[in-house]
C-alpha cells in the first residue's frame, strides 16, 4: 500500500481524514495524492475547458488549484516532519468519473474519505458523495466520520454472517491494514436468536481462518434483536478502533453505515470504515 488518494472539498470532514491517514501511516514513506473534482456549468468565454458536455472556466480550475496549494501548506504547518511526497490535482468532470479515471491512471490503492457522522451517508453533500465513492469504486476505501479521533488501531471488527466467499486480494488488503498497527482481527457474526451455522457457513468460516491464519483473529458471536445494537455492543466490550466492512454486500452494508434507527448506536460518528472490494 503505497499510493493513497484523498478526494476533498477542502471542508473539515475531509481535514479530519488527513489527520486521521497522517497518524496512521506516521513514519512511512507514501505517495499522497489530492483530488478535487469541480464543474461550473455556466460558459465563461472561449477559454473554458469542457468535460462531459459541462462547461469549466478557468476562473474555476484556477480557484480549485489555490485551495489545494492552501491544502498542502496546512499539510507542511501541521505535519512539518512528514515523510510522504504530496501530489495535488485538480479534475475538471463528475465526482465517480474523476475519481474512477484518477485510481486507473495512478495505480492508486486507498482511497481515504471524510464523512459528516453525526447524520450518517445520507447526508446531502459530503455524506452523499462518500456513499457514492464507496458503492461505486472498486477500490479500498477508509471511511473517516467527522467525530473520529485518531487511535492506534488495536482491533479491527469484520462483521460477517459466512455466506460469502471472499478473494484473495479482498483480505490481503484487511491483513496489510492488521499489519500496520499489529492489530488483531476480531470476525464477528450477530444473530437474532440462536441460530447454528449450516454446513455451508461452517465451511466458509473455515476457509476465512485458513486465510487469516498468519494474522492475530479471533471469531466470536453476538445474539441480538437488531444488527447495529449488537455490533455497538462489540465495538464498547471489545475495544473495537476500526470495522471492515465488504463492499458488495449492500444491504448489508447499508445497515451499519447508513444512519442507524436504533437509539443509542454512536459507533457510525466515531469509528472509521475500511471498506473492502474485490
Amino acid at each position: 500500500m503505497q499510493r493513497v488518494l484523498f478526494p476533498t472539498d477542502f471542508s473539515e470532514n475531509s481535514w479530519n481524514a488527513v489527520k486521521y491517514a497522517f497518524a496512521f501511516f506516521e513514519g512511512r514513506a507514501m505517495d499522497f495524492h489530492f483530488l478535487h473534482v469541480g464543474l461550473n456549468t455556466s460558459v465563461e468565454g472561449e477559454d473554458s475547458l469542457h468535460a462531459n458536455g459541462l462547461a469549466v472556466s478557468n476562473v474555476l480550475f484556477d480557484g480549485g488549484y489555490f485551495q489545494l496549494e492552501q491544502l498542502k501548506e496546512r499539510i507542511e504547518q501541521n505535519f512539518p516532519n512528514h515523510k510522504h511526497r504530496i501530489h495535488l490535482y485538480f479534475e475538471a468532470t463528475f465526482l465517480v468519473e474523476g475519481i474512477r479515471k484518477y485510481i486507473k491512471t495512478h495505480d492508486i490503492h486507498l482511497i481515504v474519505m471524510g464523512t459528516k457522522g453525526a447524520s450518517g451517508l445520507k447526508e446531502v453533500t459530503l455524506g452523499s458523495h462518500t456513499g457514492a465513492v464507496i458503492t461505486r469504486v472498486k477500490c479500498p476505501t477508509l471511511v473517516i466520520p467527522e467525530m473520529a479521533n485518531f487511535m492506534t488501531p488495536s482491533n479491527i471488527a469484520f462483521p460477517t454472517d459466512f455466506n460469502s466467499f471472499y478473494k484473495a486480494n479482498l483480505l490481503q488488503t484487511l491483513k496489510e491494514f492488521a499489519s500496520w498497527h499489529h492489530a488483531s482481527i476480531k470476525i464477528l457474526r450477530v444473530v437474532r436468536k440462536n441460530s447454528k451455522l449450516e454446513e455451508e457457513q461452517i465451511k466458509k468460516r473455515d476457509i476465512l481462518g485458513e486465510a487469516l491464519q498468519d494474522t492475530p483473529h479471533s471469531f466470536h458471536w453476538i445474539e441480538s434483536p437488531e444488527l447495529e445494537q449488537g455490533l455497538q455492543g462489540f465495538i464498547d466490550t471489545m475495544g473495537i478502533d476500526m470495522i471492515a466492512m465488504v463492499g458488495k454486500n449492500l444491504n448489508f452494508f447499508q445497515r451499519l453505515l447508513f444512519k442507524p434507527t436504533v437509539e443509542k448506536i454512536s459507533y457510525h460518528t466515531e469509528i472509521p470504515f475500511l471498506v473492502l472490494h474485490e
